[in-house]
């Protein structure tokens, strides 16, 4: 039996660490060339043949062509992702903000829209009074006395529905 055996406590402290360290390097090094490729295609402002230019310079030769991007365009690749990163909060507003309005209306659109039915004489005074109850806010509804009126499902009247 001539084989050597390593145990782990044959590997310095220091070799450990060192070898941490490199591998630490190595993954740095990948995260930043994701970066700066998800940078060139995101830039908006540069050709199809400057971003064709740099991704070649970066896969052929990776470490060269990283450093050099990041000398070259590194000041303005935190300014474009934190323009992207506004943009995208925008649309996630704008977005809230459509779904938010575009499936309820007010309470006054809903008052407006009875008043009306009533006007044309669709609904009785009394149908109008429960229904402007349900309507109003919560508060308004628990200060009634009386058993709660079951709420109707949202569709037009049937005088409506009718006369089209």
């Amino acid at each position: 039996m001539s084989a050597q055996i390593y145990l782990a406590y044959d590997y310095p402290l220091l070799g450990a660490f060192w070898t941490l360290l490199l591998f630490f390097l190595w993954i740095m090094w990948f995260v930043l060339l994701f970066r700066i490729i998800t940078d060139i295609f995101r830039d908006e402002g540069m050709s199809g043949w400057a971003k064709t230019g740099w991704l070649v310079f970066c896969i052929l030769l990776p470490f060269l062509g990283v450093f050099v991007y990041v000398i070259a365009r590194g000041r303005n690749m935190g300014r474009r992702e934190i323009a992207q990163a506004q943009a995208q909060q925008e649309e996630f507003n704008s977005y809230i903000r459509r779904t938010a309005a575009g499936g309820r209306s007010s309470s006054v659109d809903e008052l407006a829209r009875l008043s009306e039915i009533k006007d044309r004489g669709a609904i009785t005074d009394e149908e109008f009074r429960r229904a402007k109850e349900l309507v109003l806010p919560v508060t308004a509804r628990r200060t009634r006395r009386g058993p709660p009126v079951p709420v109707p499902p949202r569709t037009e009247s049937t005088h409506e529905t009718r006369s089209r």
